[in-house]
């Protein structure tokens, strides 16, 4: 979405990551002027999904670009609201997921009735407002949430990485070649 609003063109955001540049304006957007359908409501399980929504965020911003007269690539005047209503409706998706989870493992007795905690990392734990909306959570079904100072809230593919160097370094699990092995994205 970041990419899509051209944020690196915006005064305030040039050096951001799209993440924080999202959750930078969202801060004086107005997320009520545009509302996204959220994702995968007719599924009644625990996963996540941001296509569908991304999809949509790209329908609006097309509108909105034809709307204000502007290209691809040109900053839309409403970005701040779009950024607003982008991570509102992202906070909402994982809220719900999360609760859902949460219900399931404490159903089927897979997490202790005392003292269940909720761990949160990579870059979604950094945004104040994701993190905010996950503590109201936690707090609300006596769970503890547990976040890592947000310096430490990089993305996923990055700690997999370290994870995979600290593999290699201690000799655990490493496998030196590829060959025969099968595998299925799903």
């Amino acid at each position: 979405v970041a990419r899509r609003l051209s944020l690196r063109k915006h005064p305030e955001c040039h050096s951001m990551a799209g993440g924080k540049a999202i959750e930078h304006l969202a801060q004086t957007g107005n997320q009520e002027l545009l509302t996204f359908r959220l994702p995968m409501q007719q599924y009644r399980n625990c996963d996540f999904s941001f296509s569908g929504l991304q999809n949509l965020v790209s329908n609006a911003i097309v509108q909105k670009e034809k709307e204000e007269g502007i290209q691809e690539g040109e900053l839309l005047s409403c970005v701040k609201d779009v950024a607003a209503a982008v991570q509102h409706a992202v906070a909402v998706h994982i809220i719900q997921r999360t609760y859902r989870a949460m219900l399931f493992c404490i159903k089927n007795s897979i997490l202790p009735s005392k003292n269940a905690t909720l761990v949160v990392s990579g870059g979604v734990a950094s945004n104040q407002y994701i993190r905010k909306a996950l503590q109201n959570l936690a707090d609300t079904n006596d769970f503890a949430l547990l976040c890592p100072p947000p310096r430490l809230c990089t993305d996923n593919g990055v700690m997999i990485a370290w994870n995979g160097i600290e593999r290699l370094r201690a000799g655990l699990g490493v496998l030196h070649s590829a060959a025969g092995i099968r595998y299925e994205p799903r």
